[in-house]
Formats: structure tokens, C-alpha cells, sequence
């Protein structure tokens, strides 16, 4: 079982919140409300990110797609090899997600 160093009842709160959302919609309010625009832009980079390494991306590339400077993409692809896994159980499920519409759809 992964043991989080972060660990502490305000993030098991905040979790719980995200985890009983349930459209697109909710999520919107929720984080509009409890980030700022540019927490959610640095997030959501983030994730950006994360998709263009996982693709084998040129950081010139994913700087200039993406506006994510250097230090941010190097952030990134350290957690992407050495941190925690969340990116990649996050774009694997993704992935999983993204499949099953297209064999619905097809």
C-alpha cells in the first residue's frame, strides 16, 4: 500500500470532495471555485505535459505547444520516472477510457 508523505486529514477531505463529483459540470464548479485560473492552467499544463512526454515529445516541441517552460517539462518527466505513479495510473485509465468509447462508438 502506497503511504503518501503529504498525508493529512485536509487532503483526505479534499479528495473525498473531488471523489463524489460526478459530471463534468460539478468538476467545474468545484475547482473554479477552489482554485484560482491560473492554479487550474498550471495544472492542467501539467497534465499536458505529462501526455506529450508519455508520447516521446522533443521538449522543444512540448514547450512550444504547450508554453510550459523547460524547468516545468524537467519537473514533469521526473515525476513521470521517478515519482509517484500518478501520472501514469491517471493517462493508463485515460487511455483505458478513451478505447472503450471508440469500440462503443464504432
Amino acid at each position: 500500500m502506497y503511504e503518501s508523505k503529504l498525508a493529512s486529514p485536509s487532503l483526505d477531505r479534499l479528495f473525498e470532495a473531488i471523489s463524489v463529483l460526478e459530471t463534468r459540470e460539478e468538476y467545474y464548479r468545484f475547482f473554479e471555485d477552489i482554485c484560482t485560473i491560473s492554479e487550474l492552467h498550471a495544472i492542467a499544463q501539467r497534465l499536458d505535459v505529462a501526455v506529450m512526454l508519455s508520447e516521446d515529445e522533443t521538449y522543444t516541441h512540448i514547450a512550444e505547444t504547450t508554453g510550459a517552460s523547460t524547468a516545468t517539462i524537467s519537473r514533469v518527466k521526473k515525476c513521470l520516472n521517478y515519482g509517484a505513479n500518478g501520472y501514469r495510473i491517471a493517462l493508463a485509465r485515460m487511455d483505458v477510457k478513451a478505447s472503450k468509447t471508440e469500440e462503443e462508438e464504432g
